[in-house]
């Protein structure tokens, strides 16, 4: 199984040799099993790669971010064919129902308001906690009442303070969007890796967004950045701050009883939504916990 998640932040020539990556920089050259590489940054802009490593990249499925001169994730690789019925899949994924779509959009709203309250737990905030348990009683199929949008000011008010807005630029938000988008960069190859087409969400509906599926099915994760961001209290948005959150991949978690890496457990995951939708069974969708449960 890959898990290595690999940062190339130097000016460098990127090759394929015998099953490797190999990177070489002005003080040396070094090698990487492609079989052990999950991710692959490339943060520097002075970074060249070849034509027969972007393909073997592509084959083996190793998701690649490239980050602007700011080192900020600005594109990635995304394969035509992730897999070998995709045709059969996006037939299906046309076809899933909006009645079972809006049962699990609702299923997934509700777990991503669970995390963040039992977050708000553990940060003592006991008051805005029970709150979202009762936007969690109050959600409706689909969504209908926006308890997300509600659920969202009253977390990250109390998280960041009463002054603080998603919109503003800050190094909070700056921190937030970074291990976002490199969330997003996951669920991104999962969906292509079994076949489906991210353009199409359950909820996300976008015609100006690439990545509406992608965005639906990662609302759960989102409180493993929000978690990151607080307790390393950024005061500055760095080279140094980026890599914190690049290593909340390598981060565990648990499902069924049993550790994953986290880009395994986005793996089962959206299996597990996939078997959801195909199978109109909302029982079928496997979460994530960071304590395990027996």
């Amino acid at each position: 199984m890959s898990w290595r998640t690999v940062v190339i932040s130097k000016r460098a020539k990127l090759d394929m040799k015998t099953g490797y990556l190999v990177v070489r920089s002005e003080e040396s050259t070094s090698k990487i099993n492609l079989d052990e590489i999950s991710v692959l940054i490339i943060e520097n802009t002075a970074v060249s790669i070849t034509g027969c490593l972007i393909a073997a990249l592509t084959e083996k499925k190793i998701k690649v971010i490239f980050c602007n001169e700011k080192r900020d994730p600005t594109c990635e690789l995304v394969s035509y064919y992730g897999s070998h019925d995709t045709s059969a899949k996006l037939r299906k994924q046309i076809r899933w129902s909006e009645d079972v779509k809006s049962y699990i959009w609702s299923e997934i709203i509700a777990e991503k308001i669970r995390k963040q309250s039992e977050f708000l737990e553990e940060l003592e905030k006991s008051n805005e906690a029970e709150m979202l348990r009762n936007y969690i009683e109050e959600l409706e199929i689909g969504d209908v009442t926006n308890r997300e949008g509600h659920a969202a000011k009253v977390y990250f008010n109390a998280l960041f303070g009463k002054e603080f807005t998603r919109s503003q630029e800050c190094v909070t938000n700056a921190a937030l969007n970074y291990g976002y988008s490199i969330i997003l960069s996951y669920f991104n190859r999962e969906i292509t890796a079994h076949g489906y087409v991210t353009q199409l969400g359950l909820f996300h509906s976008n015609m100006f967004n690439h990545f509406n599926l992608s965005c639906d099915l990662m609302e759960p994760f989102r409180v493993i950045v929000d978690r990151c961001v607080v307790k390393n209290s950024f005061t500055k948005f760095d080279k140094e701050e980026k890599h914190i959150l690049v290593d909340i991949l390598n981060s565990t978690v648990y499902m069924n009883g049993m550790e994953q890496y986290l880009g395994n457990a986005i793996k089962l995951y959206c299996r597990s939504v996939f078997d959801a939708l195909n199978d109109n069974d909302v029982s079928q969708i496997t979460f994530y916990s960071l304590k395990r449960r027996e």
